[in-house]
């Protein structure tokens, strides 16, 4: 479930991200459900899921999706512990003193980018999501960048980029396809300026745009061998000589 921020001014765009409960109507999404074992030791997070981008819907296109609306992500430093090199978005453990995953997810924005809290209007909170490799129960928090301010890598050694990464780029059905991990994981994946977003932060987007009505139909019988596509972006191969399934690219534009 959804639980909206009481008072928030809500985005034309984003009515029914905010609105509607993240939905996976493919059944290829395994983000989704995931909760922790009975008994499991947890630890608090949450993440800030930020959307940019004028308040004005552009009504040519679907939902409502103007130009200029994007998601801010980041890029863990290779050198991280968990989850290095993943593409995510901003966030972390919750510390004694948050008054909630709200406060958690833009204090850890702030630390991580640089951004104004100030700037930014919290819309919603999804329920929370288990992450097996660390133990974390994740609130994402939704929330519309009002006033944005400039955002970039504060600390090297946890983050390697910081992108506001457009949306229309995100749901261009050439950079969607799905990633295979040799543990058996298979889920939503995304190419965006270099950069691969799958496992969580990517099931958490695709369950969004499903219910968005920005979405187009995308090839979702194309899989892709995930160790692969990493080594194919870490290397910087040109995006014309990927292997590829069903005819797209990693990148392609």
């Amino acid at each position: 479930m959804t639980a909206s921020v009481d008072g928030a001014a809500v985005p034309t765009w984003l009515r029914e991200v905010v609105r509607r409960t993240p939905a996976d109507p493919h059944r290829i999404n395994p983000v989704l459900n995931r909760r922790a074992p009975s008994g499991a030791t947890t630890r608090e997070a949450a993440v800030l899921v930020l959307f940019g981008g004028p308040a004005e819907a552009d009504p040519l296109m679907s939902g409502g999706l103007p130009a200029g609306a994007d998601v801010l992500l980041t890029q863990r430093a290779a050198t991280m512990r968990q989850h290095s090199g993943q593409v995510a978005f901003p966030g972390g453990a919750s510390d004694p003193g948050d008054d909630g995953p709200i406060a958690t997810a833009l204090r850890e924005a702030q630390e991580e980018t640089g951004l104004d809290p100030a700037g930014v209007q919290p819309l919603a909170v999804l329920e929370q999501i288990f992450v097996p490799p660390s133990g974390f129960e994740v609130t994402p928090v939704l929330a519309y960048w009002e006033k944005p301010s400039a955002v970039g890598v504060v600390d090297p050694a946890e983050a390697a980029r910081v992108a506001r990464v457009p949306l229309h780029t995100l749901i261009d059905p050439r950079n969607r396809f799905q990633v295979h991990h040799p543990a058996g994981y298979q889920g939503p994946a995304f190419s965006a300026d270099g950069m691969l977003v799958w496992g969580f932060t990517a099931g958490i987007l695709a369950a969004l745009f499903a219910i968005s009505g920005w979405e187009q139909e995308w090839d979702r019988r194309d899989i892709r061998d995930l160790d692969t596509v990493l080594a194919e972006m870490e290397n910087d191969i040109d995006d014309d000589h990927l292997p590829h399934k069903h005819g797209y690219r990693v990148g392609e534009r």
